[in-house]
């Protein structure tokens, strides 16, 4: 026997698909076209559904380009709720820990499509807090210490293909795209990352990608960074042992 879905579910359902594959493709956006074929709607059908979230301003277009970006509303529900994720909350006690035995300050990021998005931070008791990185804010994998451990679970070709889509933001910090695989590389070595005057001069981190058992794709990953005079190679090392031990006992 069939069961008669509520009036409005499949718009709704829709209107979310639209609204995750444009959070993946946020930064370069995407054409009518694209959202139509890759959703499996006809064009009028996701034209509609855009118009509406455009409304609401879940949706914006680019005029200039005809592609559209989530909106205003959707920034504003995404940083809303990163304080309540459960991804959070289950690694707030272990980033807490390792800010207290390290005193420097430690970040969550979790991977969104090209981009690691900063989700928590937790400060230690060293006077300088590290504040590149806000809640909320994103950048490319692999340009700081944890986009670099998520990326570093990426195939090479993975990897090139990210920065060939944002080379401008990579080239901005100084970063070819030899200098990025040689780096995910050692870390893939090291097991974990290492970044050193990087985003901003006399500020360094290292980064560990979170477990999630054998066959997940990496989502996530923590990171310790302090003022580069505090963070010489034998401290990352440390450090790098601290994060292993630490996210040991997380069990996912």
């Amino acid at each position: 026997m069939e069961i008669n879905r509520p009036q409005g579910t499949q718009s709704l359902q829709r209107g979310l698909s639209i609204l995750n594959l444009l959070g993946a493709h946020h930064s370069e956006g995407l054409r009518l076209t694209d959202i139509s074929r890759t959703l499996g709607l006809e064009a009028s059908t996701a034209h509609r559904l855009l118009s509406c979230l455009i409304s609401e301003h879940f949706v914006e277009r680019n005029p200039a380009n005809k592609r559209f970006h989530l909106g205003i509303a959707s920034m504003q529900l995404a940083l809303g709720a990163t304080e309540r994720l459960p991804l959070t909350a289950r690694l707030q006690p272990i980033m807490q820990k390792i800010a207290r035995i390290s005193g420097d300050t430690v970040f969550l990021v979790a991977r969104q499509g090209d981009f690691a998005l900063c989700l928590h931070r937790e400060h230690g008791d060293f006077p300088v807090h590290i504040n590149t990185t806000l809640p909320g804010g994103s950048r490319p994998l692999g340009i700081g210490a944890g986009g670099n451990a998520i990326m570093s679970g990426l195939t090479t070709a993975e990897a090139t293909a990210i920065y060939v889509r944002h080379a401008s933001a990579y080239q901005a910090v100084g970063m070819s795209l030899e200098r990025l695989l040689s780096t995910l590389q050692e870390t893939r070595q090291t097991g974990f990352s290492q970044t050193v005057d990087v985003i901003t001069r006399g500020i360094s981190a290292i980064g560990m990608l979170v477990p999630f058992g054998s066959g997940v794709r990496p989502l996530a990953a923590l990171s310790v960074g302090s003022i580069s005079s505090r963070m010489g190679s034998e401290r990352r090392q440390e450090l790098g042992a601290l994060l292993a031990t630490c996210l040991a006992e997380l069990t996912m």
